[in-house]
């Protein structure tokens, strides 16, 4: 069992839905970065998504492709970014770090090895966005061997016949996309989100979380009534980009967080 899998199961144990907060590793600085993660855990955080910058994000919107930017001219690298994973488990060993991006760093790195590196840092899990299922031999089936969980993407294109492909090596939980194109780019509907979330609950036993399009505790709040957990990077990030500090950061985090374990 996972840190993932073991914190899906507190959580069902308590009545809670899950919070999951992205960051960038290394924006806006790596010692910036660095603090946010650390504060997380205590303003609520159930699970962290890790960014690692990349320098083409197709997936992502403008807020998350410029804190990629940032953290690059910072100097962040694939190795800085599992050094500050390695540097947050020195203090805590429960809370489950994703990281995700994109696969040219991992390939750049050497699967083997990062794996290896990943598994050292206590890393639990991987999203890696532009690996499609069928390219499981590449990292996802490897990463699984090496106890890493590989969480997939499913967005509201992936119909019933995609479905059963995208679900078949995943595990720690299914991401689910609630908009249509990038990171940050619309608000998500419930009333939209709410039939997938029950689509998707027919298909896997796995915990569904909703990321994409949630900006605010009322969103996060109204999305969890409906899914496992939620989702919250781009508003988080347009806090750090609108220069707060850390601790004002870590305080708008836990009203989200708050949001979602009230629903």
């Amino acid at each position: 069992m996972t840190r993932i899998d073991a914190t899906f199961e507190r959580l069902k144990s308590e009545n809670k839905k899950a919070f999951i907060a992205y960051i960038m590793a290394g924006d806006p600085t790596p010692e910036d970065s660095s603090a946010l993660l650390a504060g997380l855990p205590e303003a609520g955080v159930d699970i962290i998504e890790l960014g690692l910058p990349f320098t083409d994000p197709m997936a992502d919107g403008e807020t998350i492709q410029l804190a990629g930017q940032r953290a690059l001219e910072a100097g962040m690298t694939l190795q800085k970014t599992l050094d500050m994973a390695s540097e947050f488990r020195k203090s805590d060993n429960e809370t489950p770090i994703v990281l995700m991006g994109y696969y040219n760093p991992i390939y750049s790195h050497g699967v083997e090895a990062f794996l290896k590196d990943a598994k050292a840092a206590g890393i639990d899990g991987l999203i890696i966005v532009d690996l499609p299922p069928e390219e499981d031999d590449e990292l996802c089936i490897p990463a699984q061997q090496a106890g890493l969980n590989f969480i997939r993407l499913a967005t509201p294109t992936t119909d019933d016949a995609r479905l059963p492909t995208v679900m078949q090596n995943t595990s720690g939980f299914v991401y689910y996309v609630s908009i249509t194109g990038i990171t940050g780019a619309a608000n998500a509907q419930t009333q939209d989100v709410a039939p997938e979330v029950a689509r998707l609950k027919a298909a896997t036993d796995l915990p569904i979380v909703v990321g994409f399009g949630i900006k605010d505790p009322v969103s996060a709040k109204n999305i969890a009534q409906i899914a496992d957990g939620a989702v919250v990077g781009s508003a988080i990030i347009n806090e750090m980009a609108a220069g707060k500090s850390t601790q004002e950061v870590l305080a708008f985090v836990s009203e989200l967080a708050k949001g979602v374990h009230d629903a």
